[in-house]
């Protein structure tokens, strides 16, 4: 019997809308530039030390050299817009894109204060990860942060990512000081349960 092979994935960097109840995440475009500037003012995220969060006067060339990269087949942008008030609350983004190796990255993602410890986030996440290992076959799917960003690492581990380690001195960052990278993954097997936990996390938000 002559073994079947499925059909290749869609590409990997083809930006699609995703929707959920309470998030919809869009194919990041400069027509998203303003609304982003007054998400980025909610808490005014572009101070924290330790995230590499754009600024209001630096919101356009942060898009603009997402879409950069977009263009050079590396990364894939969304912005977040609610859906309670249809305002943009933040961005995200599909990193270090492997077709070869069917992995990603999801990162460089921020929300506006009003939109942290809501259901945005979880949603958004939910929403990536079913297009990362249904859509697209994924085996593992990773996530990183900075080592002192314990609101991000504990986000991380709640999704129900495992921490496969840290990467010391990876990287050095814009006030001169070292970058410890804490890396997460999701592996395929686990997917099924971790869909589960998050749609009923969902559910009782």
């Amino acid at each position: 019997m002559i073994e079947q092979r499925k059909p290749a994935p869609p590409s990997f960097l083809v930006p699609v809308p995703l929707a959920g109840a309470h998030v919809a995440l869009e194919p990041l475009s400069p027509d998203h530039v303003p609304g982003l500037i007054e998400a980025v003012k909610d808490g005014e995220l572009w101070n924290t030390w330790y995230t590499r969060i754009p600024s209001p006067d630096g919101m356009a060339h942060e898009v603009e050299a997402r879409l950069a990269r977009q263009a050079a087949g590396s990364v894939v942008p969304w912005a977040i817009r609610r859906t309670d008030t249809g305002a943009l609350c933040g961005m995200t983004t599909y990193l270090n894109v492997r077709a070869e190796n069917r992995r990603l990255e999801i990162g460089s993602t921020w929300l506006a204060a009003s939109a942290q410890r809501t259901p945005i986030n979880t949603e958004a996440k939910l929403l990536l990860l079913t297009r990362a290992f249904e859509d697209l076959d994924c085996i593992a799917v990773e996530f990183r942060t900075h080592w002192h960003n314990h609101q991000s690492r504990a986000a991380i581990a709640r999704l129900g990512a495992k921490q496969d380690g840290v990467l010391r001195n990876h990287e050095i960052w814009r006030d001169g000081t070292l970058r410890d990278t804490v890396v997460f993954s999701i592996i395929k097997s686990e997917w099924p349960t971790v869909r589960l936990a998050l749609a009923s996390r969902l559910a009782r938000s």
